[in-house]
């Protein structure tokens, strides 16, 4: 490519000075030509320094130019989040760890295989308990060895509910194979407690929940701390893609007492769990959907 900088001058033809050419041979019969009129004096040649810094300048706005265009389409294509010092206000998600998928004992099946009729799940129920978020605090009452709990500390959740006592029965009767639960709380105060109850197999979970957490529109058993009804959460559809997982999600419904609870049963082969969330006031639905989901992600 030229130098932009370098400008290449036409030469003048002779006649712009307007004086003939000595060496014309001019007709005799014709006329003399009248005098061309004085050619305007060329003008004074620009100063090339000013010349070079406009064109200096020019570059530079078309060059900055299309960089502004390409940063404002990148930014725009781009979620905000994704670009460096730039945020948007938080929705509400908690900040989990990453999900791992839970290790089988050697020559074990998976819990939905062809050769597992059971819909057993062969791993360590402690790894199918959702790890807590950041900035959380563990619930003393929960840290049992392997996050192990005994029936009555899982019961204690529907507090008077009149069907615990044939809870308690069925459960025994049934043989759990398990109890598991880990909890936490957040610096707002939101509580969450999660439950895992693994039984011999997929039939006896599934007679068990039939019983005691079949969905009726309403929540089948009342929780501790919920003084009104609890109904289903329409809202919650996040975890309808995850295969061989039944949810039925509930939120306690206004007029509240001090602490409003949202809580979830969901149901994967051999295993039933009870997620519970609640907080003084208001249980946002946010963290709690996204709690629940994770959940079913573990067991499905």
């Amino acid at each position: 490519m030229n130098d932009l900088n370098d400008v290449n001058e036409k030469p003048e033809p002779a006649e712009l000075n307007g004086e003939p050419d000595d060496k014309a041979v001019q007709n005799p019969l014709q006329p003399s030509a009248p005098p061309l009129p004085a050619a305007s004096p060329p003008a004074a040649p620009k100063d090339r320094r000013a010349l070079r810094a406009v064109l200096r300048w020019t570059a530079a706005v078309v060059v900055f130019g299309v960089l502004g265009s390409g940063v404002a389409y990148g930014i725009t294509e781009r979620e905000r989040t994704d670009v460096p010092g730039l945020s948007t206000r938080s929705d509400g998600r908690w900040d989990y760890p990453e999900l791992v998928k839970p290790a089988l004992p050697a020559g074990a099946a998976l819990p939905f295989a062809a050769d597992n009729p059971g819909m057993i799940h062969y791993a360590g129920l402690e790894q199918l308990l959702l790890p807590a978020p950041a900035r959380s605090v563990p619930d003393a009452t929960l840290k049992g060895d392997r996050s192990r709990i005994s029936v009555d500390r899982f019961l204690a959740e529907f507090g008077g509910d009149d069907h615990v006592a044939s809870m308690r029965q069925d459960l025994a009767q049934s043989g759990p194979v398990q109890i598991a639960a880990r909890g936490w709380s957040m610096p707002d105060g939101t509580a969450t407690r999660i439950y895992l109850v693994r039984f011999h197999s997929a039939g006896y979970q599934n007679a068990f929940s039939t019983l005691h957490f079949s969905n009726t529109g309403m929540a089948p058993r009342r929780l501790k701390d919920i003084e009104g009804e609890s109904a289903l959460d329409e809202d919650y559809n996040l975890g309808n893609g995850i295969p061989h997982v039944r949810h039925d999600v509930y939120a306690e419904s206004a007029p509240t007492g001090p602490v409003q609870v949202r809580h979830a049963y969901l149901t994967a082969g051999d295993v039933v769990a009870l997620v519970v969330q609640s907080r003084k006031g208001s249980a946002a639905a946010v963290p709690f959907h996204q709690t629940t989901v994770l959940q079913e992600q573990l067991l499905g």
